[in-house]
């Protein structure tokens, strides 16, 4: 820190001892002032004189009350244009007291706004010039009195010029902390998106393929000693639908590595295109499934193509957990105008839990992907007995202030 920027953080922490150094050394100033005499013949010139008693009274006065300027500015100016007005009336030749209520009027100006400073500039002003010219015993258009003059302009002046600049600086800082906080916030929401993404694509893709493992694990166990045949299609299909998590995962945790790591293999998004392949796996698992397309030649946009497929699979994770050995569902994909609607339903016995009721994530990550994509989503129970899933997504991006009807 330089020496400069260290007096700074000095006068701010100490602004009473500060005003205290500069009222004495507007005291000492004004004292050795009160020495010199100007003389006025042919040409300027100086001589050294005695001061009078009442000279040095108001000069201590004036610089006392400096002391007091940022508390009480405006005060500290009235009493400061008092006594520089008693000097010019009694004094001659006249001690500077002025510079005490110039430095006053500097303080208004730069703790004021500018209409205070343009009244109160003026009116001090008029009342020190106007006494000193009225009452003093040069002409009205001698070098003092002009001098009084231009000082009190300069001090108002000075001090507006301060102000303005203050505020023009406090202006820029506010703005850029604004800025600053804007860009806090933004990428703290850009990091909190990504990560519930990320975090729906893991529980989809754990959900999904553990289910798949455990029905195929528990069917190779249970026919291991009178069927080995089917034992062994059990455990391969084991074995595929953990490869599946296995590149599924590793393509999700691909997206959190850095920009310098190694590029991490990756494969096209799952999109309606593999259905069949989806549905497949849960009918190897043991699930009777009905799948109804009616949405051919319909080109859907990547975010809703992904989302279709994560709720269609979430929903058939669902039924394969919650709706009982013996439950059968149906899938059915449509075109309905500008949108498209996914429908999944299940006649489950109701010997598994409802969905949702263990504290799982798998509704409230289909609810988070259709409200991302400015659609509806409809759970509940049917009557009967089973449970439906209905998630109805625009087939083109809606603007946000678009309606959704």
């Amino acid at each position: 820190m330089s020496t400069l920027q260290r007096a700074k953080c000095q006068a701010k922490a100490h602004p009473l001892a500060m005003d205290a150094v500069l009222a004495a050394a507007v005291l000492v100033c004004m004292v050795a002032g009160s020495f010199v005499e100007p003389r006025h013949r042919d040409s300027v010139s100086w001589a050294l004189r005695t001061p009078d008693t009442l000279g040095l009274v108001l000069i201590t006065l004036g610089a006392a009350a400096l002391v007091f300027r940022r508390r009480a500015p405006m005060t500290v100016l009235a009493l400061t244009g008092a006594v520089s007005v008693i000097e010019s009336v009694t004094g001659d030749p006249r001690a500077p007291v002025a510079m005490s209520a110039v430095i006053a009027l500097y303080t208004v100006a730069s703790t004021t706004d500018r209409p205070t400073t343009w009244r109160v500039g003026l009116l001090t002003m008029t009342v020190l010039t106007g006494s000193a010219m009225a009452a003093g015993s040069l002409p009205w258009y001698a070098q003092e009195n002009l001098a009084i003059f231009a000082w009190t302009g300069i001090g108002a002046t000075a001090g507006d010029a301060v102000r303005s600049r203050r505020a023009f600086v406090q202006a820029i800082r506010e703005r850029a902390e604004r800025a600053e906080r804007t860009r806090e916030e933004e990428a703290r929401r850009r990091v909190a998106e990504e990560r519930l993404r990320i975090a729906r694509d893991l529980h989809d893709v754990v959900a999904h393929h553990i289910a798949l493992v455990n029905v195929q694990a528990g069917v190779a166990a249970h026919v291991m000693d009178k069927r080995p045949d089917q034992a062994k299609e059990a455990l391969a299909h084991v074995r595929e639908a953990s490869r599946s998590a296995l590149n599924e995962l590793r393509a999700t945790v691909g997206l959190l590595r850095q920009s310098g790591d190694p590029e991490a293999p990756t494969e096209p998004a799952p999109c309606l295109d593999r259905l069949d392949e989806l549905t497949g796996t849960f009918r190897n698992a043991g699930l009777h499934i009905e799948v109804a397309r009616a949405d051919q030649g319909t080109t859907l946009p990547a975010a809703v193509d992904l989302a279709a497929y994560r709720i269609i699979q979430e929903a058939l994770t669902n039924v394969q957990k919650h709706a009982g050995p013996q439950a059968k569902a149906e899938v059915s994909v449509v075109r309905v105008g500008p949108n498209i609607e996914i429908t999944v339903l299940d006649d489950g016995s109701g010997e598994g839990d409802t969905p949702g009721s263990g504290g799982g994530h798998g509704l409230l990550g289909m609810r988070e992907r259709v409200t991302a994509l400015r659609g509806t989503l409809t759970t509940g129970p049917r009557y009967g007995g089973g449970f439906r899933v209905h998630a109805i997504l625009p087939v083109k991006n809606r603007t946000p202030g678009e309606d959704p009807a």
